[in-house]
């Protein structure tokens, strides 16, 4: 063809067409990069979310581009207020996080709720990402469950697009991260049987061009869409593809019949970040052969399919741009009132900036450690682990940067807003409701005042005992931590030239 006739042909091809669009799980790990693929389509997004400040922070293209609507899951005001004038909805919402036990029964209930409220606001489409799966009476109750999501979604009569995906092969994401804790720490792996058994993996940039380019193809309205990588593997291969990636030894993996899905669940739990919540309906799918039935998804919407090799590659390499635990909801203000709060409160006047002392909070935890009792923190993390809390191998998302919903270790950023205040809430398991509180205050251009408080709400006598028992180890570890974020905030700026005969200030302490 002439370099005429593609210009012509190019030119006769329509352009994609700008739609207004809603997805209901916008701070998930794929709903997160979906907005940006998206917002950068010419789409203009409304990310429902529980806390429009989830969103803060996250580089997205400001309105009208992208909008925020603050949507719990239960306000069907709320709800079909942001749906209204919508043309397309994504739906990318679980409840493994937060439901527990419960997560198939509140999926029912939020799908089929979301579905009519689809059809009430005049939707003509959604589209949702759900699991692949052999059909049958041995399906896990996980992929059982997004059998019915699918169902629910079409309560209303709204035509549902439905992808069907195995492992997300991806930085941040649930199953590979998973997958590349248990090679990196664990050189011999005693397994389940299911280790051999046949999966068909996608990488998380084909899954997102799926998602978007199925908008243009109006084949794919009210289809259902096995979507996979190339290959298809046992996850034995998919341990020892990631082993490779890392640069590390091959992998000595011994399959055995007597680990269950709750034993597994609970290993998993221990070795790797991610939680007994996630990891138990996780393991269970494993048993399910997870293998696309036909290739109509990339008849339909035609791509370069990334095989397991390059995308574990690319997965390794990658600084995530979303994670896991950016989804569910963020713990809200413990009800301080009608109830003792036990306070440590200490401060700081530090001859830095406002603006550099902040910086030095922000830094906090993660591979950054505490300042203070760093050993401490660590046994804190391993003994959470072991009763069923998160620990502390979550880490930090990055590191220099904290904002609202953030994980970090065993806390959840519960405020960030530089350069003033700090607010974690505790997530370990603990007898009470303990949060940790930084705050900034301004004395000049070179000279700030650190606040930080420990607030720690008892439940019952259990809740006493802890506070006293920690209680002596706080000299050591909050008010080390504070000293440190002090030093941390004058070492990172360059120091001011004293005028002659003018002593250096220095920082002056108190608590």
């Amino acid at each position: 063809m002439s370099v005429d006739a593609r210009t012509t042909a190019a030119a006769a091809t329509p352009a994609p067409r700008a739609r207004p669009i809603a997805i209901a799980g916008a701070t998930g790990y794929v709903g997160g990069r979906l907005v940006r693929r998206l917002a950068a389509a010419g789409h203009q997004v409304r990310c429902l979310v529980r806390d429009p400040r989830k969103l803060a922070g996250r580089g997205l293209p400001p309105a009208p581009a992208v909008t925020a609507w603050a949507w719990d899951g239960s306000d069907a005001e709320a709800l079909g207020a942001a749906l209204a004038g919508a043309e397309v909805a994504y739906y990318l919402i679980h409840s493994m996080a937060v439901a527990g036990r419960g997560f198939a029964a509140r999926d029912h209930a939020l799908a089929e709720s979301f579905g009519r409220a689809a059809a009430a606001t005049g939707v003509q489409r959604i589209v949702y990402l759900g699991g692949l799966g052999e059909l049958g009476p041995d399906l896990s109750p996980h992929l059982r469950s997004r059998r019915e999501v699918e169902h629910s979604l079409a309560a209303g009569g709204v035509p549902v697009t439905t992808f069907r995906a195995a492992m997300l092969i991806g930085s941040g994401s649930a199953s590979f991260e998973i997958l590349r804790y248990l090679v990196e720490r664990l050189p011999c792996m005693v397994t389940p049987r299911w280790v051999e058994t046949e999966s068909q993996p996608i990488a998380i940039e084909n899954v997102l061009h799926y998602l978007v380019a199925c908008l243009d193809e109006p084949r794919t309205c009210g289809r259902t869409l096995d979507i996979g990588g190339p290959d298809v593997v046992s996850y034995r291969d998919l341990l020892q593809a990631t082993a490779r990636a890392l640069g590390l030894r091959r992998r000595r993996i011994v399959p055995v019949p007597v680990l269950t899905p709750r034993l597994s669940s609970f290993w998993v739990h221990l070795v790797t970040p991610v939680g007994a919540r996630i990891a138990r309906p996780l393991a269970e799918g494993l048993r399910n052969r997870m293998v696309c039935r036909n290739d109509d998804a990339q008849r339909l919407l035609p791509q370069r399919l990334l095989p397991v090799e390059e995308a574990i590659a690319r997965a390794v390499a990658a600084r995530p741009e979303t994670s896991w635990h950016d989804a569910g909801a963020v713990p809200g203000d413990p009800a301080w009132a009608g109830g003792k709060v036990f306070e440590d409160a200490r401060s700081v006047r530090v001859a830095a900036p406002a603006a550099a002392v902040f910086a030095a909070v922000s830094r906090l935890g993660g591979a950054n450690g505490w300042h203070a009792g760093d050993w401490l923190w660590r046994l804190r993390g391993a003994l959470d682990k072991l009763v069923g809390g998160p620990g502390s191998r979550r880490g930090r998302r990055d590191p220099e940067e904290l904002r609202f919903g953030d994980a970090l270790d065993f806390w959840r950023v519960l405020e960030a807003s530089p350069p003033h205040r700090l607010r974690l809430v505790a997530e370990m398991k603990l007898p009470g409701q303990a949060t940790l509180e930084f705050e900034v205050h301004a004395q000049g251009p070179d000279a700030a005042l650190l606040v930080q408080t420990a607030r720690f709400r008892p439940r019952g006598l259990l809740g006493l005992a802890y506070w006293y028992a920690v209680l002596p180890l706080h000299a050591y570890v909050f008010a080390g931590m504070l000293r440190g974020i002090a030093r941390a905030a004058t070492l990172s700026r360059p120091p001011a030239a004293p005028a002659v005969g003018e002593p250096r200030p220095a920082a002056s302490r108190t608590g």
